[in-house]
């Protein structure tokens, strides 16, 4: 316990000691989080026009602040990093780096979630690009001290045929390194049940979902995502608070929240950092995990997002130690092995001077 920091009310929750401990990231987009200089690379290498060639002038394109206006602008360096993962070459670094990245501030697990039909552009076949997210990730799990899954995401805006060939193909890459399927997108006017047939595929073969909902738009998105598309995780959910009735089935459910400060207050689902629910939802008992979305556009590590859940909301070092077995706990993994990492992980808290009293539902 020798980099344990104390003051008189304890443990001293410093941005070196809440590096060191050990974290769960289940909400990671790929082409979100990939190195400014690892596009630029590839933008050279492959002839591919970038609005700069200066790298502090694409960090700035690339790297949405804290004035972003809306999820419209929030979104547009996605079209840059989208054109720079078109070969399996490509997509393979941008997994492995994504995995070294979260692996150097000791996170554990790590689920990187991506669109396979963003990536189709010059010619890769959806089962391509999923081996090669695969090849990047299990070379970095022989590598580094992290254990990574996989989810695919479907799109509200394109076509229910379109989702069903992605779900086609999780169901392929089921036990193969694929842990789940997520609907991401735009949530106005692109409802979830539009997809249901998809997902009923999904859920027929027993496989994990997530769903976006309750971030640009209100409580029925998440009703939508329970209830039509058996949604095991919510992705964001900053909304849920406005249904008293469905955030208490949430709760009584044990349905986990992907929680992303950062991004939130970027896309202005939130306006302000006073205004998240983060706090309240984890007071009230809520399964909530902290995630980053999307390092690169967001500019932020998950030891960022943590501190930010210290300093602006009052996590205390008991929050802390709860908040990081959420995430461990919601993992789309076997039981055997989600019980074997809780267990390793609760020791190596203990370590750090985070005792494990309560037996936390």
């Amino acid at each position: 316990m020798k980099d344990v920091k104390k003051d008189k009310k304890g443990i001293k929750l410093t941005r070196e000691f809440v590096k060191s401990l050990p974290k769960a990231e289940l909400h990671c987009h790929l082409d979100g989080s990939m190195r400014v200089e690892t596009i630029m690379e590839i933008a050279k290498r492959d002839n591919i026009k970038l609005p700069s060639d200066d790298i502090n002038e694409m960090r700035k394109i690339l790297e949405i602040g804290m004035d972003c206006k809306s999820l419209e602008e929030y979104l547009r360096p996605f079209d840059i990093t989208a054109e720079v993962l078109q070969t399996e070459e490509n997509l393979t670094r941008a997994t492995y780096e994504l995995a070294e990245d979260a692996a150097a501030e000791n996170v554990r697990y790590l689920e990187i979630r991506f669109a396979p039909l963003w990536h189709i552009k010059k010619g890769l076949s959806l089962t391509s690009v999923i081996e090669a997210v695969l090849s990047g990730s299990n070379k970095a799990e022989k590598d580094l001290n992290i254990k990574i899954g996989i989810i695919i995401c479907g799109i509200r805006h394109t076509s229910p045929e379109d989702t069903m060939r992605v779900a086609e193909l999780s169901v392929a890459y089921k036990n193969r390194g694929v842990v789940g399927f997520d609907l991401a997108g735009a949530e106005k006017d692109f409802p979830a049940k539009d997809h249901k047939e998809a997902f009923y595929l999904i859920i027929n073969n027993n496989i994990n979902t997530t769903v976006h909902a309750g971030e640009a738009y209100g409580t029925e998105s998440i009703e939508q995502a329970i209830h039509y598309v058996s949604a095991n995780r919510i992705g964001h959910g900053t909304r849920l608070k406005e249904d008293g009735d469905l955030l208490n089935y949430v709760n009584d459910h044990r349905i986990p929240m992907e929680m992303c400060i950062t991004s939130n207050i970027q896309t202005k689902a939130v306006e302000k950092f006073e205004d998240h629910p983060i706090k309240f939802y984890f007071d009230l008992g809520l399964r909530v995990t902290l995630n980053t979305d999307n390092r690169l556009i967001s500019n932020v590590s998950l030891t960022d997002e943590y501190m930010i859940a210290i300093e602006k909301f009052g996590f205390t070092p008991r929050d802390i130690k709860y908040l990081i077995l959420n995430g461990f706990k919601s993992a789309f993994l076997p039981l055997h092995e989600k019980v074997m990492l809780i267990k390793q992980i609760s020791a190596e808290l203990e370590e750090k001077g985070l005792i494990i009293k309560e037996n936390y539902i």
